[in-house]
């Protein structure tokens, strides 16, 4: 979100990609986030919502909206539609190509055709990670986004993403593994946990893979920003409504926003789960390259020189929390003041996972429990909070190993992916692609089921700049405290003015 609710810089553009693989007969949906500044109007794609600055989802009757001028026009339940540019949050975009078929029905090649102009800003922006998605009896959904900002084999690291649109069919498992993005990503490892629990249940990992079972989850009571704006709306579901701040400094010059999270105490409770989801910003996310590539020419070096250096790459951990960029701090309202009791892990940024954050609250008086957040701008976006009381259910875990998995060429990857060890399938072109396939237990009566996708890899961005490496600026980001966050809003200004 664009600094709600005042803010009337730019639009946060979701953009829904649907393409139809020929041999599958099936459809495959992603869910996309540029930045939206000064972007020319996508007259000619279908814009089949908007989220408003005001919190409402609204949804376009068929065909979708049309641009006129600084309004958008649509329908809605067969009634004339008007809003205008200031008034929306975000855009939601579809489009459609059809791709040309492949021995297992996969594609070489995605047509944009006219939305080239907003994907363009995908490309621009968007640096991490392969995508998946699961097969929901229909089609291909974008599920999920391991592994983000392993951008050296040293940073390579495990993933855990619940697949809630993945369904069973003809008693398999199908995913898609895709890489789309300016980069080549190894994946080391793909198997699928599944847990069959109590109905009703919420199963939540978290960053190291413990999975929990909770049935006691508190909703949101109240939730505001650095200027006491209600931001409510925007976290108490998961759903299209993100809050997430430009990379811009406030009127005052400030670049840190605050959040401020109430929730009802939970009876004789000393501990709770904060369960979030929220993800690194697509700005914080290009960030990670522009940040690497100070060292110009000699960016590759310098990244490969943290594969062999564990002190190296803890250094760095150090420095996303110290900052704020990779590693949120989470206070926690005391007698004595605010407490640090916990950290918010980065991920995504177009997919964001929920993760459970384990919190000491036993010190917390009165009936209300209190968070706060204060994210640097254009770093996160936050979707949703709620809290747990306790420390959950212990869950019983089948991990699935893959009985199939082919590349679009028709190479057997099977083992690359079969355990973590030192074989990789690479992925080193935008159209590289792989279908791989589980085995699906039977269901057990009176439970439910939650999958996730453990994972492992890491991704070598492809860097072109050949200039002179600029250490005297990576140093001071590194050591003055502020700078990288300065160095990102500096950028991002200079970055829109350039769109068209």
């Amino acid at each position: 979100m664009k600094r709600f609710p005042t803010n009337q810089q730019s639009l946060a553009v979701v953009v829904v990609f649907a393409f139809s693989w020929v041999n599958l007969g099936c459809m495959v949906t992603k869910v996309k986030k540029p930045d939206f500044s000064k972007v020319a109007y996508p007259n000619q794609e279908h814009i089949v919502g908007v989220t408003t600055k005001a919190g409402k989802e609204v949804a376009f009757d068929p065909p979708g909206g049309l641009v006129n001028h600084d309004e958008i026009q649509a329908k809605v339940a067969n009634i004339a539609y008007t809003i205008s540019f200031p008034d929306v949050q975000r855009l939601w975009v579809e489009t459609k190509g059809i791709s040309a078929p492949r021995t297992i029905g996969l594609t070489a090649a995605i047509v944009v055709g006219s939305l080239a102009t907003l994907v363009g800003i995908v490309a621009a922006t968007k640096q991490s990670c392969p995508f998946v998605y699961s097969w929901d009896g229909t089609g291909y959904v974008f599920d999920a986004e391991p592994y983000g900002g392993a951008i050296t084999r040293g940073l390579e690291r495990d993933d855990f993403s619940e697949l809630e649109h993945l369904r069973a069919q003809n008693g398999q498992y199908r995913l898609l593994l895709t890489n789309e993005v300016d980069e080549t990503q190894y994946t080391n490892l793909m198997e699928l946990w599944v847990v069959d629990h109590p109905r009703g249940a919420r199963v939540v990992s978290d960053e190291n893979g413990v999975l929990r079972a909770f049935t006691r989850v508190q909703s949101l009571s109240a939730a505001r920003d650095r200027d006491g704006n209600d931001i409510l709306p925007w976290l108490t579901a998961t759903d299209r409504k993100i809050w997430e701040p430009d990379a811009a400094a406030s009127p005052d010059g400030s670049l840190t926003q605050e959040v401020i999270l109430t929730f009802p105490k939970p009876e004789g409770a000393s501990r709770a789960n904060l369960i979030a989801n929220a993800a690194t910003g697509l700005w914080g996310s290009y960030m990670i390259k522009q940040m690497a590539e100070l060292h110009g020419r000699d960016t590759e070096t310098w990244l490969a020189s943290l594969d062999g250096n564990p002190q190296a790459t803890a250094a760095l951990h150090a420095w996303g929390e110290r900052e704020r960029v990779y590693r949120l701090p989470i206070e926690v309202e005391e007698p004595g003041g605010w407490q640090l009791r916990g950290t918010l892990p980065s991920g995504g940024p177009l997919l964001a996972e929920d993760r459970a954050i384990s919190l000491d609250i036993s010190h917390v008086q009165g009936n209300q429990v209190r968070l706060r957040m204060r994210p640097p701008v254009g770093f996160w976006a936050f979707n949703s909070f709620a809290l747990a009381s306790g420390e959950g259910d212990t869950v019983v875990v089948q991990k699935l190993a893959a009985r199939s998995a082919i590349t679009a060429a028709g190479k057997n990857i099977l083992a690359d992916l079969a355990a973590s060890d030192d074989r990789y399938y690479p992925m080193p072109d935008n159209i590289d692609r792989a279908e791989v396939i589980f085995p699906a237990p039977s269901a057990k009566p009176g439970l439910d089921r939650t999958i996730f996708l453990h994972t492992r890899g890491w991704y070598q961005l492809h860097l072109r700049d050949r200039s002179e490496p600029d250490l005297s600026t990576f140093n001071k980001l590194l050591a003055e405290p502020g700078a990288a966050v300065q160095f990102a809003a500096t950028r991002f200004l200079e970055w829109s003015k350039k769109l068209p």
